[in-house]
């Protein structure tokens, strides 16, 4: 199971870098054409935005994996060990009820605005929600997972890279 999640984030990312890639060159590219040639990439602004959404949204889940997200535990490392395990079963626990929260608005979002075309490029505006709906998915299962790791007894621990594995794996 965690070989084919880490393979999954290994395709995320690499989308991720492609993502940013594509925006850097038209971005990029749009300025240099609007500047020596007074003319652009008509789509380039639309499509960049696009990205941006997407780059945003599933760059959360990615950090969230990592533990990279801003967080304050000075308080809570002091604790002993079932506390710091309650605490962690508590958060994930309010993640978990934040993501639905999320995800209850960005589905409808998303199926409502597939049939609104975005009006330069044409692209249905759904998808641009869909980013909010892949990541209140992604968010949600690897609260999911944690909540299930501390109901267990079990404390991630930290890799080199931030990733977060088992005890013992």
């Amino acid at each position: 199971m965690r070989r084919a999640a880490d393979g999954l984030f290994t395709w995320i990312e690499m989308l991720l870098a492609l993502a940013l890639a594509a925006m850097v060159a038209m971005v990029f590219g749009n300025v240099v054409l609007r500047y020596l040639f007074n003319d652009g990439i008509v789509a380039s602004e639309e499509l960049s935005r696009f990205l941006f959404l997407w780059l945003t949204f599933l760059g959360a889940v990615v950090v969230l994996r990592r533990a990279g997200h801003l967080g304050f535990d000075t308080l809570v490392q002091l604790l002993p060990r079932r506390s710091r395990l309650l605490c962690r079963a508590v958060s994930s626990g309010l993640t978990l009820c934040v993501c639905a929260i999320f995800l209850w608005g960005a589905w409808p979002q998303a199926v409502t605005n597939m049939d609104n075309a975005s009006p330069v490029s044409g692209l249905p505006l759904g998808w641009a929600y869909a980013s909010a709906v892949a990541s209140g998915i992604g968010l949600s299962l690897l609260a999911l997972a944690d909540l299930i790791l501390a109901l267990r007894g079990l404390e991630p621990v930290h890799s080199h890279e931030g990733e977060m594995v088992e005890p013992g794996a």
